[in-house]
């Protein structure tokens, strides 16, 4: 009977960059993949020749000595990984009351773009990057040093709202939403979404920010090799139907074929109410359950994947944010008659400073409860009224896009759509949840997931420790395997 040290279930980014981590480190890992694919919301999927991202969309601070930079380094991605700089005078588009709206890229040249159309605003818009800035720089560990306290960033940016901060920096409406447009990209709500998630996110991105060439999979590939390497294993089509317990700690996992998986330790990369969800052991109070299962998470989205005619149409080296209120913050809380109230447009790269864009996506906010008559089917045969139901979805997106982007849809050799269910069934998370348990700053304990659990040889990873995307998971892995190994064994190592 074969015994590993340490047993990861799920291959999501956070799971990976635990097994490298670890596997670097001398521990003989395994990890399980419940898909024939790796990479959780690093998944791509191809169609007549053209691969689209799931999940990981851009990424930021990839030059020379900025944060993930320093990661990529450390993970060796940084051959792997070939990467298409966004358009540094506007990064992210927005359209705001039919007007448009730029972000660009460095501190100083943000407040120079927004100061173009808010110059009276200019001293405000400073004091913003200023703020995002200082909290940034307040957190050790998004800093790379050496951390003596036992919390990440400090307790007054969890505990404040984005929107009372933007509504500190100021009085202009305008310029309010526009700073919190790109919420999508942590599904914010207003008076929940604490300050420290905004500005970190933030913060990243406007520091650099870039696509990926050719796929998000190859950086999921680039890890899985450097894991193999390391002497650790991946079993793919491998779901995990139980953490198997003695009275003291997890024994095994039980796969759903029945094969059981022995490990000394174990780290869960799914989402916290599937991991509770596999456990049967007194180890697990009641009142610790209740929380788990109770806890708020992120809205999903509805995509539209589009496949264009060659050289048709041009490659849009930005991001493009649509809004079709007049309060951002409500675009969540759309109805059945004005879906959607915004949209992400953007075109996927494939090659270097491409002219042309051979596919495209749009990306809109669903509520699970739009799809939930069809949540016990199974992808591929969910029936016709699914189907007609995302062709109508579909249609409406379409009629957005060409009102924005007149003459696109003509160019349109074919599409393809996801949904909540898709989400939900290719990445394991709750309802489709993009980004798991929504942390709530009037409730700022009850809605932190720790990385320890009640069982002594269980963590947990992803996107629900620390915080969501490609930065905030890389992170969270790092306080996972710090229970291993020590946080500041680990820091020395990556600047090293």
């Amino acid at each position: 009977m074969k015994k590993y040290d340490v047993v990861i279930v799920g291959t999501g980014l956070g799971g990976l960059i635990c097994g490298y981590i670890l596997s670097k480190n001398g521990y003989n890992v395994c990890l399980l993949e419940k898909n024939r694919q790796i990479g959780g919301c690093l998944q791509t999927f191809t169609r007549k020749g053209i691969k689209f991202d799931t999940g990981m969309h851009y990424i930021g601070s990839m030059e020379p000595g900025q944060i993930l930079h320093r990661f990529f380094r450390y993970l060796r991605l940084i051959d792997d990984v070939k990467l298409q700089k966004l358009d540094t005078e506007g990064f992210d588009v927005i359209s705001y009351n039919d007007e448009i709206y730029k972000y660009g890229m460095g501190f100083d040249n943000f407040v120079d773009t927004l100061s173009q159309k808010f110059p009276q605003e200019r001293e405000n818009i400073t004091k913003y990057i200023q703020g995002i800035r200082d909290i940034a720089q307040a957190s050790p560990l998004y800093n790379l040093r050496e951390i003596n306290a036992p919390t990440f960033i400090e307790a007054s940016y969890i505990k404040s709202s984005v929107n009372s901060f933007i509504n500190s920096i100021t009085n202009d409406n305008t310029l309010r939403n526009v700073l919190v447009a790109n919420s999508s990209l942590y599904a914010g709500v207003a008076d929940k979404t604490p300050l420290y998630i905004h500005a970190l996110i933030n913060n990243f991105y406007i520091q650099s920010a870039w696509r990926i060439i050719g796929g998000s999979d190859t950086i999921a590939s680039s890890l899985a090799n450097s894991i193999r390497s390391f002497g650790g294993e991946i079993i793919t089509d491998a779901e995990v139907n139980s953490f198997d317990t003695s009275d003291t700690e997890v024994t095994s996992v039980t796969l759903t074929n029945g094969e059981q998986i022995f490990g000394k330790k174990f780290i869960s990369n799914i989402h916290p109410f599937a991991t509770i969800e596999r456990i049967d052991s007194h180890m697990i109070r009641r009142a610790y359950r209740e929380r788990i299962y109770s806890l708020e998470n992120t809205i999903s989205t509805f995509t539209l994947f589009m496949i264009f005619k060659p050289n048709t149409v041009r490659y849009l080296n930005y991001n493009f944010y649509k809004h079709n209120v007049e309060d951002v913050w409500s675009t969540v809380n759309y109805t059945s008659t004005d879906w959607p109230r915004s949209f992400l447009y953007m075109h996927q790269a494939d090659n270097p400073n491409q002219e042309y864009a051979n596919s495209g996506q749009i990306i809109a906010y669903m509520k699970y409860d739009d799809v939930r008559q069809w949540e016990n089917t199974k992808v591929g045969r969910r029936g016709k009224d699914y189907e007609d139901f995302k062709t109508q979805k579909a249609e409406i997106l379409l009629d957005q896009l060409e009102k924005a982007f007149p003459g696109t849809i003509q160019h349109i050799d074919s599409y393809y759509t996801s949904s909540p269910l898709t989400y939900r069934d290719y990445t394991y998370t709750k309802e489709g949840s993009t980004y798991g348990v929504l942390r709530d700053c009037n409730f700022p304990t009850q809605t932190l997931v720790s990385q320890r659990t009640k069982i002594p040889n269980l963590y947990l990873t992803g996107q629900n420790i620390n915080s969501h995307g490609i930065l905030g998971v890389t992170i969270g892995a790092i306080i996972t395997c710090a229970e291993f190994l020590g946080i500041n064994h680990i820091i020395k190592e990556i600047n090293e």
